[in-house]
């Protein structure tokens, strides 16, 4: 099979079958035409004949792009040869075998304990809706627990007498992570005032609910943390997990111990969690250049 015979198809076929843009589509012709013209240089004249090998050697060319680079030129390919698997072009994935080149961690965006505080502010709690809106910002910032498990969160595993919430995270796996008393209290009045407008029949025991007394959507949990950040004149940018990044990088800069934070934000290897001391040493850079007679501008 010619090589280059099948580049056209696969990219029709992403246009029509997945909608994709045409700057994508040119990404990856762009990517694609380098990948295939270094195989016919190498004598790869049959893409049934390419090999795990000849991809790692082809990625190891891209030596002077960033690692982002050279992760989208491989994603490239292997997509490309998926395609050629299941078009029955080809009898194996040879990209399946190819490792993804090592990218650097990126710092999950925070919240400051200023900004966090001015959220925590801004529901009104003499209002339904904006009673639940106040109890779940403060659930979020006191367990940093995921937004997959505070919609999931139900009111057996609230255990405020012991100032204690079950959470049931990745895998199925539980954990007890403490919650303070600010988060009980708007909690508690939520609970009282609020969640028994909002219950219907078939609400189960579920803490959270929407208007029509069913489960949170994600995307629903997500525009109430996102509208209440923008009301606070908070313009950085965000996701739906900044406030457990926050949770998590203002314990570490508080002094917690870095297990008891990975226990509480249930990360299975501590080497997830580590990621915040790289932002604490940022911040403690940046307190040095403030503060050192040395380093601080002159006025």
């Amino acid at each position: 099979m010619e090589i280059e015979d099948r580049l056209d198809d696969f990219l029709h076929y992403q246009r029509l079958a997945r909608g994709l843009s045409w700057n994508t589509l040119e990404s990856y012709r762009s990517d694609l035409v380098k990948y295939l013209r270094y195989l016919k240089n190498h004598g790869v004249a049959d893409l049934n004949s390419v090999t795990s090998e000849n991809i790692s050697r082809f990625v190891h060319t891209l030596s002077g792009l960033k690692a982002t680079s050279k992760a989208r030129n491989l994603s490239a390919i292997r997509t490309f040869h998926k395609y050629l698997l299941n078009e029955e072009y080809c009898d194996s994935n040879p990209a399946e075998l190819v490792d993804s080149p090592k990218l650097g961690r990126k710092l999950p965006g925070t919240l400051t304990v200023d900004e966090m505080k001015k959220i925590l502010n801004l529901p009104y709690a003499n209002k339904c809706i904006a009673r639940r809106d106040k109890a779940i910002l403060e659930f979020l910032y006191a367990t940093g627990v995921r937004i997959s498990e505070m919609i999931n969160f139900t009111r057996k595993n609230f255990l405020p007498q012991v100032g204690w919430v079950r959470i049931i995270g990745k895998g199925n796996k539980e954990r007890l992570v403490p919650i303070g008393k600010k988060a009980v209290k708007a909690i508690e009045l939520y609970l009282e005032r609020s969640r028994p407008d909002l219950a219907k029949s078939n609400s189960e025991d579920i803490m959270f609910l929407n208007r029509w007394g069913k489960k949170l959507s994600r995307m629903g949990a997500w525009k109430i943390i996102k509208r209440y950040i923008l009301q606070a004149g908070i313009r950085k940018k965000v996701t739906p997990h900044t406030i457990r990044h926050s949770f998590a990088t203002h314990l570490i800069k508080g002094g917690a111990d870095l297990r008891a934070v990975q226990e509480m934000l249930g990360h299975a290897d501590i080497s997830t969690t580590q990621v915040y001391t790289h932002i604490d040493k940022n911040f403690v850079k940046q307190e040095h250049r403030s503060y050192h007679p040395r380093e601080k501008p002159s006025k």
